[in-house]
């Protein structure tokens, strides 16, 4: 987690990098329990791409538009890397120097990792970690990860050690029913899933009906946390293109 207060500079890493504290994860589990159909896009996103990944938005842009919808709680989930996270704190605590009364937004660490579960490609989102876990570092290198490192057991595990709260992105996404695949993530001890998520892209952006009463339901039945989150690629964070 990365406090509005925090110090920074190109040498210093954020303050969360000294290690995370159970009540940093609390903190984001009572977020992630207020969550509903209308949190996203202007309460909180916790779904977001820079041009770090596969993004068009750099973490500089992406936070400038945080700020100005009024964001309460973000995090930067780029694929298989933290590099956006460190240049938006660094922007954060830019922004703080020069206006100590801003109200910024909270930004929490987010990765998300392609992974094996039974056969399926499926992506994890991690929450809330720590990015200098020694373990977490072969997931943040860019790169997809192979064999063993791939399997979904063993991300969920990696990023539990890190100090993560696991989320299951966009359940009904993948080739496989979301019922099916939440079941199994639940067995290997996921603690939640994307409920709100805009599966047709709308504009402007929505929770897709359907699929997010399926997954609500199968969160509701395993007490699973529920987030929400644009999955921006684009350049606008209000919507996913």
């Amino acid at each position: 987690m990365v406090r509005q207060s925090m110090l920074l500079s190109k040498e210093k890493k954020p303050f969360f990098s000294m290690g995370i504290k159970s009540s940093n994860i609390n903190q984001l589990k009572s977020v992630f329990a207020t969550i509903n159909a209308d949190s996203c896009p202007f309460q909180y996103n916790f779904h977001l791409h820079t041009n770090c990944s596969d993004g068009q938005l750099s973490p500089e842009s992406l936070m400038e538009q945080a700020l100005q919808i009024g964001l309460q709680d973000l995090a930067i989930t780029d694929h298989h890397s933290v590099k956006g996270y460190f240049r938006a704190c660094e922007w954060m605590f830019r922004k703080k120097s020069l206006n100590p009364g801003l109200n910024l937004p909270h930004l929490w660490t987010g990765i998300e990792i392609t992974s094996n579960l039974n056969g399926t490609n499926v992506h994890i989102l991690g929450y809330g970690f720590d990015p200098d876990c020694s373990t977490l570092q072969k997931y943040l290198t860019g790169e997809s990860p192979e064999g063993r490192d791939a399997q979904a057991r063993q991300v969920i595990n990696v990023l539990h050690e890190a100090g993560a709260l696991v989320v299951l992105a966009h359940p009904a996404r993948y080739r496989r029913p979301a019922v099916e695949l939440i079941e199994e993530v639940y067995q290997l001890g996921i603690d939640g899933v994307e409920t709100y998520y805009s599966y047709g892209n709308s504009q402007p952006w929505q929770p897709s009906a359907r699929q997010t009463e399926t997954v609500k339901t199968m969160a509701d039945k395993y007490h699973l946390l529920q987030t929400c989150g644009t999955d921006t690629h684009g350049n606008n964070i209000l919507v996913r293109l």
